[in-house]
């Protein structure tokens, strides 16, 4: 499962029993990336909070089927098998049309997406690819060409968040040697409603 120490859902107690409750899915299942944390679950909080604002938030004003598709990307191109198993189940859920999923994943995987992707979304993949691969190179040039494509300073934000947050979760998962042992893979918090729902289906 990894290459430290966690504590399983049925050996937790205390703080992390009460974090673990809140965020299990289908048979206390509880996602490797999360149970990593488990001997310091401030930090799981941290992470809960950050991925559920960033990803599943009411006010997100992309839809949750193109942010899962940043992090699909974004996993990609950091070689994080993990992440990128995970959130493209979850963006094949939320598209729900896995014509269109796999047909996503197949350019992804042969660096093709400039056959599929119109400029706008090109534009924020290039975006994404300088903010992980890069991050020193990107000038104010970047977002002024974000802003050509009518995206708001807001949007932006958005998407530099999603990237962002995914750079941390695949170095976390990479550095730690998490795998998918064991895990349904693609769910996700079910309310955007709530910031405190952080139950995954």
């Amino acid at each position: 499962m990894s290459w430290i120490k966690v504590i399983p859902f049925d050996h937790a107690t205390g703080k992390l029993k009460s974090i673990y409750n809140k965020i299990k899915g289908p048979n206390n299942q509880i996602d490797n990336v999360l149970s990593i944390h488990s001997l310091r679950p401030h930090t799981l909080i941290g992470h809960m909070s950050l991925y559920k604002n960033t990803l599943h938030h009411l006010n997100n004003t992309f839809p949750n089927w193109f942010l899962e598709f940043l992090g699909t990307y974004t996993s990609f191109i950091n070689e994080c098998d993990y992440c990128y198993k995970h959130h493209f189940e979850g963006m094949k859920r939320f598209l729900n049309d896995a014509e269109k999923a796999n047909n996503l994943k197949l350019h992804i995987e042969n660096d093709s997406l400039d056959n599929i992707l119109n400029l706008k979304e090109l534009c924020i993949i290039n975006y994404a690819k300088q903010l992980t691969k890069k991050a020193s190179s990107i000038t104010e040039n970047y977002i002024q060409k974000l802003r050509s494509f009518d995206l708001s300073d807001g949007e932006i934000l958005e998407i530099n968040q999603v990237v962002a947050y995914f750079n941390y979760a695949n170095r976390t998962v990479l550095g730690l040697g998490v795998n998918t042992d064991n895990e349904i893979l693609g769910l996700s918090p079910k309310s955007k409603d709530d910031e405190s729902s952080w139950s995954h289906t």
